[in-house]
């Protein structure tokens, strides 16, 4: 009897510590997940501006202007992806009014262009080349328009959001809808050429024209200082602070009421909000060179700088959002090309192996077989290690039975939960005892340390610490190529 009654506990115990941890704070919704397996994309500028050698547009150039002979979508996509973006943004409309798509909206647009003689579709071009090659596809059509003789007035308004449902209509499943704060100033303005100034807290009826986008196109992930879905970083250097929270609380600045594109905490955006009202990650945006549009005496980023910002961008928990440039020819120049595709091959060659493949890995507490340790090395996010409720600190101990020399840990939370880890302390076993070699506080979707130098070591250990269970998906070592 006894014997009968202890099999049914150890089941019944068994199965309570099976179940899978509460959600913790606030947690991304599945586009969010999605946009989460992303990590890296690219910024695609465009326009007559290219061809003023300028970085705004006035909105005043002739259509004539816009002029790319030998525009090839697939260029710029393989270079993309060659520099392992997984995803292109299409700047289809910027502040200067052009439209690269022949829209029923304006008149300024690529059909009175000399591309593809009036009947091109830049936004088609790269949308298509984009999903042969196997990347996602966003759009940016900025709200400010410096050529359209309404804007300022109450009738442009319908306007942008008839640009929007155009776009959101005709190009397929978009991965983002991109938005900025630029809210006016001095334009063109169908020939006005005066400075024009809104409201921004109601001009664009945010909560109205976002309500097009959910309903047209569900998977975009709406970007913007405020989100809905992403942040902005708060900087154009392409960085996130150390800590990183992927939770984030939208407020205006001092002496405005209203949160919205152009107005937001700036000085929290690097870092967000620890148990912030939402899940907002953070996009960190920068250019390839040094200003957005293409201009002849500037060169692209180092490969160096790449790698630096790949590791404070991705490796904080955010994406990197990387700005092309296509020249006038519409290519990316050979200098942008050569460096992508450099970057991208030591990204790609570092992360190949992961040197706890042939490890033996274990863990101070398990919540039970459904969470075995082993599946964080499984290369499965939808997998995870955790503890027990009550436990809300713990060890991995890893013994590679050689020693091995690596520069690089890669850690992940199972952030369908939330992010959870606060701090965590990485050791090596060094001279018979362990020597701490990186601390550190959070971890969320993607932690990344670099250290700054190689180690070489036959064990580790990583403390975990959080004011909850523990659930990590992956975990990493790697030298860094």
């Amino acid at each position: 009897m006894r014997s009968i009654l202890s099999i049914l506990l150890f089941i019944s115990f068994s199965a309570f510590t099976q179940t899978p941890p509460k959600k913790y704070g606030a947690v991304p919704t599945q586009r969010q997940l999605a946009w989460h397996d992303i990590e890296s994309y690219g910024l695609v500028h465009f326009t007559p501006t290219t061809f003023e050698n300028k970085e705004w547009g006035y909105g005043d150039a002739d259509p004539k202007t816009f002029n790319p002979n030998n525009f090839d979508a697939e260029q710029i996509i393989k270079a993309a992806k060659a520099g392992g973006l997984k995803g292109i943004i299409l700047v289809a409309k910027h502040h200067d009014g052009f439209a690269l798509w022949p829209t029923k909206t304006t008149a300024y647009n690529i059909s009175k262009s000399p591309f593809r003689s009036g009947k091109g579709d830049l936004v088609k071009e790269m949308e298509l080349a984009a999903r042969k090659h196997g990347l996602k596809f966003g759009i940016y059509c900025s709200p400010w328009d410096r050529n359209n003789a309404k804007y300022g007035t109450s009738e442009y308004l319908k306007i942008y959001q008839a640009q929007l449902k155009e776009l959101y209509s005709n190009y397929g499943e978009l991965f983002m809808s991109w938005h900025d704060g630029a809210n006016g100033g001095d334009g063109f303005y169908g020939g006005a050429k005066e400075k024009r100034s809104i409201d921004n807290t109601t001009y664009y009826d945010w909560k109205n024209t976002w309500k097009i986008t959910r309903e047209m196109q569900p998977m975009a992930n709406i970007f913007s200082d405020v989100g809905l879905d992403v942040r902005w970083v708060g900087n154009e250097y392409g960085f996130a602070a150390d800590t990183s929270w992927a939770t984030f609380t939208p407020m205006p600045p001092k002496g405005v009421s209203v949160a919205v594109p152009g107005q937001a905490n700036y000085p929290e955006s690097p870092a967000g909000i620890k148990n912030g009202k939402f899940w907002m990650p953070a996009e960190c945006d920068v250019p390839l060179r040094k200003g957005w549009f293409f201009h002849a005496d500037e060169k692209p980023k180092s490969v160096s700088s790449l790698v630096d910002l790949y590791f404070k961008s991705v490796g904080r928990g955010a994406a990197l959002d990387l700005g092309l440039a296509p020249d006038t020819r519409g290519l990316l120049h050979e200098d942008d090309v050569a460096n992508l595709k450099e970057f991208g091959d030591i990204i790609k060659k570092t992360f190949s192996e992961n040197l706890l493949k042939d490890a033996d890995l274990s863990a101070s507490n398990t919540r039970g077989k459904v969470y075995n340790v082993n599946l964080l090395k499984d290369r499965n996010k939808k997998t995870y290690w955790a503890t027990t409720d009550q436990t809300h600190q713990a060890e991995l101990i890893v013994d590679f039975k050689r020693n091995v020399t690596f520069d690089v840990i890669s850690l992940q939370e199972y952030i369908p939960l939330g992010q959870r880890i606060d701090s965590f302390i990485i050791e090596i076993f060094e001279n018979n005892t362990w020597k701490k070699v990186y601390a550190g506080a959070s971890i969320g979707a993607k932690r990344l340390v670099r250290l700054s130098n190689p180690v070489n070591t036959h064990k580790m250990r990583v403390k975990l610490k959080a004011p909850v269970a523990i659930a990590l998906c992956e975990f990493g070592v790697y030298k860094l190529e």
